[in-house]
């Protein structure tokens, strides 16, 4: 993915926050005001005008889907049943299809793909990097080049903000690189676990009621884990640069009895899709509650994300999804499942032969 730079002039970041001991950074340009426990999401660069996209047209007669086989209704009707261990198979094998009901409906999916930007100090033990603090201007939040992911994909990447970076002390172990050790309480050696520290014909600690501290073979200290025994700290501030897909679904009420969450899981026959920098909502769609939602979550998307993300791509999709109703009898008694999707899911709450697995 090629690597780019966005530039907002004349704008106001929140600050990263600041150990106590960085505070000589609060003047960094595009940084000021850096107190404990500030930082924040950035503003993002203005955004681009939506662009028109091209719009749908009559419905061809490609988007019907053909009514489902009863023998494509019986299979996933018979992996359903052997899914489940807890379910005899014999309402799936033996069970007689009396009706089959079409309920195909529409689906829209609105995806905005987002980055946003948040900043706070941070520090890892000094390795021999260079401090650049003050040798350039330090480039603001949203100069810092990072490399986008594949569009619609979720991804998180920390960057060092570049002329931002300095050597302290390491104020927890004071700059020695070792710490008591928290299991001997820094002695070197503990009670003998055998005779409790009487030494009374003890061999396990040869009578001395004492036996030395495995975690720390003895020494009494341990390497600070904070400077990794390197005795300084790498100050800087870090940029965490997070890239999202929000997505929002709304499906045309079918009226068949399965649930809404159900489809979430499912393909469909893909009619419409389009995807620019900023959408305008669909219009002239057959049906009109595909462009009822268009319209209201592109503009719910715009509010969500606008303030503290920017808006990189927006992409609209109209899906078909086949749904198909199917009743049958078993054992004298009428049941009904639900055949839906490309993957040709199943949907059966009634199932009428389960039993109680016991797993020991």
């Amino acid at each position: 993915m090629p690597r780019y730079i966005a530039r907002l002039s004349g704008a106001v970041y929140p600050p990263p926050t600041a150990p106590p001991a960085a505070n000589v950074f609060n003047n960094v340009p595009g940084y000021e005001g850096t107190i404990s426990g500030g930082g924040g999401y950035l503003p993002p660069p203005m955004p681009l005008e939506p662009v028109a996209p091209p719009q749908p047209g009559p419905v061809p007669d490609n988007w019907v889907i053909p009514s489902l086989a009863e023998d494509v209704a019986r299979d996933a009707f018979k992996s359903y049943a052997s899914s489940h261990c807890c379910y005899s198979e014999s309402p799936a094998k033996d069970g007689v299809i009396t009706n089959m009901e079409p309920y195909d409906t529409f689906r829209y999916r609105l995806e905005t793909f987002t980055e946003s930007r948040s900043t706070e100090w941070s520090q890892k033990p000094y390795e021999g990097e260079q401090a650049d603090f003050y040798t350039q201007t330090a480039p603001r939040p949203w100069e810092v080049p990072a490399t986008a992911p594949e569009l619609f994909t979720n991804h998180t990447q920390e960057l060092r903000v570049p002329y931002t970076s300095s050597i302290k002390d390491c104020n927890i172990c004071n700059s020695s690189g070792t710490m008591p050790c928290e299991e001997c309480h820094g002695d070197g050696y503990k009670t003998c676990w055998a005779c409790n520290g009487s030494g009374e014909n003890c061999t396990s600690c040869k009578s001395t009621g004492k036996e030395s501290c495995r975690t720390c073979d003895g020494h009494g200290t341990k390497k600070c884990t904070t400077c990794d025994g390197k005795r300084q700290l790498l100050t800087f501030i870090q940029l965490k640069v997070e890239w999202s897909n929000k997505v929002d679904d709304y499906v045309v009420q079918q009226n068949s009895g399965l649930k809404v969450d159900d489809l979430r899981s499912v393909n469909g026959k893909k009619l419409f899709q389009n995807n620019q920098f900023l959408l305008y909502p669909l219009l002239g769609f057959p049906n009109p509650a595909i462009g009822e939602a268009s319209d209201r979550l592109i503009k719910e998307h715009q509010s969500k994300y606008a303030q503290t993300s920017r808006i990189l791509q927006q992409r609209q999709t109209v899906e078909l999804i086949p749904i198909t109703k199917v009743s049958y009898k078993w054992k004298g008694d009428s049941h009904l499942y639900f055949v839906y999707g490309n993957e040709h899911q199943v949907s059966a709450d009634n199932y009428p032969a389960t039993c109680c697995c016991v797993v020991q």
